[in-house]
């Protein structure tokens, strides 16, 4: 089992970038260490190489990094181009390559680029002389053929740039499943911005100008298909794409935590009437909430808190609610015994109960925001938990509000560890509880528009 996720930045994660550049050095000893050593700084500042790096890492659910693919996007000539893809030693064959591949080919979709460009090796022994190398070109253009990219056709890009050079690459074309064909005019700009930008050092202008030049069919041919034809599943248009839709996650345990009495406002009618508005609204996927323990709730919430709310709600009796309605001194050596008075001991009004339920609604809660949490950091651009008891108001170490747990901070600390976390409460109250949690932490702002 592995997952892919996009790396944002290098600040986010630079221990996972260093061990990414050793891997690329190991796997690719022929290519320039610079190349590799200047990632992180493509990855914070696109206007130097004129591309916005992505990072494409896949990880076991230990995170170990099993591979990872590095792609440069040109957003003024709307290409994607695949720069380097590897798997770590001893995880080929296992799936990892082709599903960085296919992650690759729906950020392309995403990103609504012409295509997918890469460089590949020859297969013809013509141009490339070693027989084990041109097996190894073989396997790989056999490999990227199952997805229909083949290498394209007619030009001279192979064309070596010093005469007697040896295994010069093809240019691979990916159309990602749009089944659309390359113009000669994106063609000829596309191949100029891959060699100005990635290949400067190495290509004089008249070289350039000359393989710019050689595009002359339009629209561009590709080569035929020389090993086994893409299957219709790999190539058919995806439309809209899993990175396109929304994710939703919904609290479906939030049902029990219905208080019946009096003056108690959180309906349960606010989940479907919410659900049944977002229909049509907007491409949504949903998804159904992992269960993420207690771990990252105790991390957040003083311990004595999370202990407390799960003892006092396995106590109250099933229909009954207990509200506080003392409020002793926060001793933390001396911590009332009796439920009511520890009630008004963690709480912060005399409007938010403790019932039987409230535990369970509550960590259900927060296993949506952490699903969530997850959707964003292995490739969604959007996802929404929709939940009840909210969390906004939950303290570190008190409850009140309606909220138990502080679903949008636990989600912040827990996406924290791959970089810097802004959480905008755009709720009508103070989010009293997210910057009591983050107020001394540096890693995560958050910002109320109450």
């Amino acid at each position: 089992m592995f997952r892919i996720r996009k790396v944002p930045d290098a600040h986010g994660s630079p221990a996972t970038v260093r061990e990414i550049v050793t891997l690329m050095k190991e796997q690719f000893p022929l290519v320039r260490s610079k190349d590799f050593d200047e990632l992180p700084e493509k990855l914070t500042d696109p206007l130097k190489s004129r591309f916005l790096t992505g990072l494409f890492v896949a990880e076991d659910m230990k995170d170990n990094i099993a591979g990872a693919a590095i792609t440069h996007y040109a957003p003024d000539l709307h290409f994607l181009y695949l720069d380097f893809l590897v798997a770590r030693p001893g995880r080929s064959g296992g799936g990892v390559g082709s599903a960085l591949y296919q992650r690759v080919r729906e950020e392309a979709v995403h990103l609504k680029a012409l295509g997918l460009f890469f460089e590949c090796l020859p297969d013809d022994p013509a141009l490339c002389t070693d027989p084990e190398i041109v097996h190894e070109n073989i396997q790989r253009l056999r490999f990227y053929g199952r997805f229909g990219a083949r290498p394209i056709a007619g030009t001279r890009y192979e064309t070596p740039v010093e005469e007697g050079d040896d295994c010069p690459p093809y240019l691979v074309f990916d159309d990602v499943g749009q089944n659309t064909a390359l113009g000669r005019d994106d063609a000829r700009k596309i191949v100029r911005g891959i060699l100005e930008r990635k290949y400067a050092h190495l290509c004089p202008p008249e070289y350039i100008e000359m393989v710019v030049q050689s595009f002359e069919d339009d629209p561009v041919k590709l080569r035929p298909y020389k090993y086994k034809r893409a299957s219709t599943a790999a190539t058919a248009s995806v439309g809209i794409t899993p990175l396109d839709a929304i994710r939703l996650i919904v609290n479906e345990a939030h049902e029990i935590h219905h208080v019946r009495e009096r003056g108690y406002v959180q309906a349960p009618i606010r989940i479907p009437a919410i659900l049944s508005d977002l229909t049509g609204a907007a491409p949504f996927l949903r998804i159904k909430a992992e269960d993420y323990g207690e771990r990252h709730i105790r991390t957040v919430h003083d311990g004595n808190y999370v202990d407390y709310l799960k003892r006092a709600c396995a106590q109250v009796p099933k229909g009954k609610s207990v509200y506080p309605y003392i409020f002793p001194i926060r001793n933390a050596q001396r911590m009332p015994k009796d439920l009511p008075l520890r009630a008004g001991y963690f709480c912060i009004d005399t409007f938010t109960p403790i019932n039987a339920n409230a535990w369970f609604a509550a960590r259900e809660a927060v296993d949506c925001a952490l699903t969530a949490a997850d959707c964003v950091l292995y490739g969604a651009p959007f996802a929404y938990a929709l939940v009840r008891p909210p969390g906004h108001h939950a303290e570190r170490r008190s409850f009140g509000g309606f909220c138990y747990f502080n679903n949008a901070a636990i989600a912040a600390h827990y996406m924290s560890r791959f970089g810097k976390v802004a959480v905008l409460d755009v709720d009508y109250h103070h989010g009293n509880g997210t910057q009591d949690i983050v107020w001394r932490r540096a890693d995560v702002l958050t910002v109320s528009i109450h």
